[in-house]
């Protein structure tokens, strides 16, 4: 029985339409980008140990005015920083050693070492996050 040349044009631009009209959907890929991780902090000094007692994570948002000067302290746990807007100096009181942060940059803190933020002629806003423990604080006066 002869095939119609009409008819196999039909069946051939029927199968490619719907092929074409075929829907793969394909997800948009998941995207990670380590933003720190370290073992030590800012200055190379390196961290010994978590405190011990039950886990307590904290996460804080912090906005510092323009033109401040953050009084001298030391923080007894790990934490680390990202910078969302603004630039943050940070300065070792004892070595006098500065480390300028811009936005989109991360801070390792440091763990038992006094310390202090200057921030320039904007504010700056910050996330810093803590890994201490219940009952131990986020920082403290010299």
């Amino acid at each position: 029985m002869p095939i119609h040349p009409l008819k196999t044009s039909f069946v051939i631009l029927a199968c490619l339409v719907i092929a074409g009209c075929s829907t793969t959907s394909t997800k948009p890929a998941i995207e990670k980008e380590i933003l720190l991780q370290s073992s030590s902090s800012w200055d190379g000094s390196p961290y010994t140990a978590y405190p011990s007692g039950s886990p307590e994570l904290t996460l804080l948002k912090l906005k510092i005015p323009a033109n401040t000067e953050l009084e001298w302290h030391t923080h007894p746990i790990p934490n680390a920083a990202y910078i969302l807007a603004g630039e943050l100096t940070v300065e070792a009181k004892a070595s006098g050693q500065t480390q300028l942060l811009k936005q989109g940059q991360t801070l390792a803190e440091m763990v038992g070492i006094v310390h202090r933020g200057k921030t320039g002629d904007r504010p700056v806003e910050l996330i810093v996050f803590y890994a201490g423990s219940q009952g131990v604080p986020l920082s403290e006066k010299p």
